[in-house]
């Protein structure tokens, strides 16, 4: 939890020394959060960026209201801080679950005995990337996995397939 005292610092928790913050008109900070407003390169207008700790790149943009004399931006504030760090946020937030979802998928067929869950993990890898073929029985156990290539397709028909082939290495004809 980020707390603010009256001399503009905040501290993690108990333990963590108080940092001075950057609260600018057009550069804001607050935990791991930076606000940034920027000038619109595709118009007149402008827009905040917000950067996590960390990161080179912003998580989001968006565009930032324009001052009382129609030129410059409205400056940050609190509010406007605190409003933009929820949204930023909830949006990275929604990426990684997003991620996860494509990298990491499940299936459950029916095995012979009983139901077998089969799930793929897909490892990004810049150089060479991959995945992991595993299949798991109804009490969690692993009984079959395999690297794959990266760009090995999961759906109901092929986990079938692989647990009616007796989970034999994809591709090899055995296990």
């Amino acid at each position: 939890m980020i707390c603010f005292n009256l001399n503009g610092y905040f501290t993690m928790n108990d333990d963590t020394q108080d940092t001075p913050l950057i609260q600018e008109p057009r550069l804001w900070q607050g935990g791991p959060w930076t606000a940034k407003v920027i000038k619109n390169e595709d118009d007149d207008g402008w827009a905040v960026a917000m950067f996590k700790d960390g990161e080179a790149e912003a998580a989001l943009i968006g565009p930032w209201t324009m001052g009382r004399d129609k030129k410059n931006p409205k400056p940050l504030d609190a509010t406007a801080f605190s409003t933009l760090v929820k949204t930023a946020s909830e949006f990275v937030g929604r990426s990684e679950q997003q991620l996860h979802a494509q990298l990491n998928q499940s299936v459950t067929v029916n095995g012979q005995d009983s139901r077998v869950t089969v799930r793929l993990c897909i490892v990004p890898d810049e150089d060479n990337p991959y995945a992991v073929l595993s299949a798991q029985d109804e009490e969690g156990e692993t009984l079959a996995e395999f690297k794959v290539e990266a760009g090995f397709k999961l759906n109901r028909q092929t986990a079938q397939a692989w647990v009616d082939a007796d989970l034999a290495k994809p591709g090899s004809g055995r296990r």
